[in-house]
């Protein structure tokens, strides 16, 4: 007799218990009785007496090893086809790529950390069980007493990396005809991340957006859906400047995806003059930008721009002489003319408090502080310090420092707190001025892409890589991981904790709020049916307690396998992405 489960179109399948008997010489099989009904215990208890095990004996937990959220990452994959996008068929290089991608998802790390968390007998979950990794977990065996199978299991993630990089285009080309169409937006940005070591020939000093300019670093470029979907990403040397990576790009989904009608949505500083004259003009593609701060600031002056011309949006549809072809749309936010003149105050207020010491130096009894060298030296760091020395004027004397505000510099200034103004070449006709206003602020879903990478949840750096090739297939699957993440994030919307959208700053784009369900879930902490709520990767460690473990029925009985009852949070986080626990 054996038991065994019956496909039964949508529905669970069907367990029955069978036993197999002769009839003209023929094996045949038959259907003793249905056990569908049982709990899953009770089977797997069954089947054990069934190759041997005592009536009766008592089971034992021989290991158990975390599972839920290894089986709702694999499982989004899986629904995503992206398994599929990699190679159509089973393949060591796929599965190893798949959790390259899940282990970034789950524990992002070094990939020798990767292999040492599948090591048979040291597995951290089963990831390696539910991609079928037996081999790499054989060759990470008893590291301590061999190291070279350490490295040798390494290596057979590394040759993922080259095998996972040299099907980018085609993947990538599959990502695009999925999400991206005739006549669709394109949100692009530009990130970088920078480097400890300086091997890498990518690795150059340049604009550093984390602020690091001792290190060097590497720039990577974005291309995302409207809907802040990634599609492709390219990593190009550190010292590149943003508008010099537009022409690949416009290339890119002219060429490569055959998009003939696109809007490209970039930022002020990386939609140029020359870059759309040049390239995205000479594609036959529409864009949507913004006017960097100094060309607003002659509008402001010449009044092309004041306080009355705007609606009870915040919107105008303005003209100028300088810019004939396309579409100027001026915005005012009142929360941030608000924080920029609250800001401007603090500063200007530590400013003139660091510079009074510098002024009291002077005129103390004891070693007051003389020369016009030294006065000067005192002032200017003070000065570097809070970057808003511009709005004051500083007289240095041999034993004095006269200081007083500009006030006709503050009140320029002050003129254009809030405002910004968007560009674009699409006609009125196929896009208000409240839709480009709208469409600009898509862009704050590339940054929060560029966040994600970045911070606990994939934690692109520290980048472990120095070749060029692996250090583009790092940036590579860090990218399919927060393809992974995306559709995770909005499937799980209502269990999580945080409003995404609600904390999204883009310049010089006002915030967008937080929806009345957002501030909502923020306000109680919980969620639909009263389920707890959680940041993503809190809810990834409650689904991790959904362990998956090893029975033994009495000292010698058979194995069998049972994962743990999920509470009701794993089960409406399962029901969400349509993924059965097993």
């Amino acid at each position: 007799m054996f038991i065994t489960a019956i496909p039964n179109r949508n529905s669970p399948p069907a367990i029955l218990l069978r036993e197999g008997y002769r009839e003209d010489g023929k094996v045949k099989t038959r259907t003793l009785a249905n056990l569908s009904h049982l709990p899953p215990e009770k089977i797997e208890a069954l089947k054990a007496v069934l190759k041997g095990a005592p009536v009766g004996a008592e089971p034992i937990e021989e290991a158990s090893l975390p599972h839920g959220h290894v089986l709702a990452v694999t499982g989004m994959i899986h629904k995503l086809g992206l398994d599929a996008l990699l190679h159509g068929r089973r393949h060591p290089m796929r599965e190893l790529s798949q959790a390259l991608i899940a282990g970034r998802i789950l524990d992002p790390s070094s990939k020798l950390a990767l292999a040492q968390s599948l090591a048979k007998g040291a597995e951290h979950s089963t990831l390696g069980e539910v991609l079928g990794l037996g081999e790499l977990g054989k060759a990470v065996e008893k590291t301590d007493e061999n190291s070279s199978q350490e490295k040798r299991a390494v290596g057979e993630l590394y040759g993922a990396m080259d095998w996972l990089l040299e099907r980018q285009e085609k993947i990538e080309n599959a990502l695009a005809k999925r999400h991206l169409g005739s006549g669709c937006t394109v949100l692009y940005d530009l990130s970088s991340s920078y480097f400890e070591g300086r091997s890498c020939p990518l690795a150059k000093h340049g604009y550093s957006r984390d602020h690091r300019g001792d290190r060097p670093q590497i720039n990577y470029g974005l291309l995302c859906s409207d809907e802040g979907i990634p599609v492709a990403i390219e990593v190009v040397e550190g010292n590149v400047g943003d508008p010099k990576t537009i022409p690949a790009q416009v290339a890119k989904l002219k060429d490569r995806f055959g998009l003939d009608r696109v809007v490209v949505v970039g930022d002020r500083g990386m939609v140029t003059e020359a870059r759309i004259r040049e390239d995205v003009v000479g594609a036959g593609y529409d864009w949507i930008s913004a006017l960097r701060h100094g060309a607003i600031r002659p509008m402001v002056e010449a009044r092309v721009i004041t306080p009355s011309l705007f609606d009870e949006r915040g919107i105008a549809e303005i003209t100028h002489p300088d810019y004939p072809d396309e579409r100027l749309i001026a915005c005012f936010n009142p929360i941030t003319a608000e924080e920029q003149t609250r800001k401007r105050e603090v500063l200007l207020e530590l400013t003139e408090k660091e510079l009074k010491k510098v002024t009291d130096a002077c005129t103390r009894e004891h070693k007051p502080l003389e020369g016009k060298g030294e006065i000067g030296l005192k002032a200017g760091a003070v000065l570097s310090k809070f970057k808003v020395g511009k709005y004051f004027r500083i007289h240095v004397g041999e034993h004095s420092l006269r200081v007083a505000r500009n006030q006709e510099i503050l009140d320029r200034d002050a003129a254009m707190n809030g405002i910004y103004v968007i560009r674009t070449s699409v006609p009125k006709e196929a896009l208000t001025a409240e839709k480009a206003v709208l469409t600009y602020k898509q862009l704050s879903k590339v940054e929060r892409a560029f966040r994600t990478l970045k911070s606990v949840d994939l934690q692109v750096r520290p980048i472990y890589h120095y070749l060029e090739g692996r250090v583009k297939a790092h940036m590579f699957l860090c990218m399919l991981a927060y393809y992974v993440e995306w559709h995770l994030r909005q499937a799980w919307a209502e269990l999580l904790y945080a409003d995404e959208e609600g904390s999204v700053r883009t310049s010089p784009v006002a915030p967008v709020q937080p929806s009345p369900s957002g501030r909502m879930k923020k306000a109680k902490a919980h969620g639909k049916d009263g389920l707890p709520l959680q940041p993503f990767r809190g809810l990834l460690k409650s689904l991790s307690t959904l362990a998956k473990s090893q029975i033994r029925l009495g000292e010698k009985g058979p194995l069998y396998t049972r994962t743990t009852k999920p509470t009701p949070l794993q089960t409406r986080a399962f029901e969400l992405i349509g993924i059965e626990v097993a």
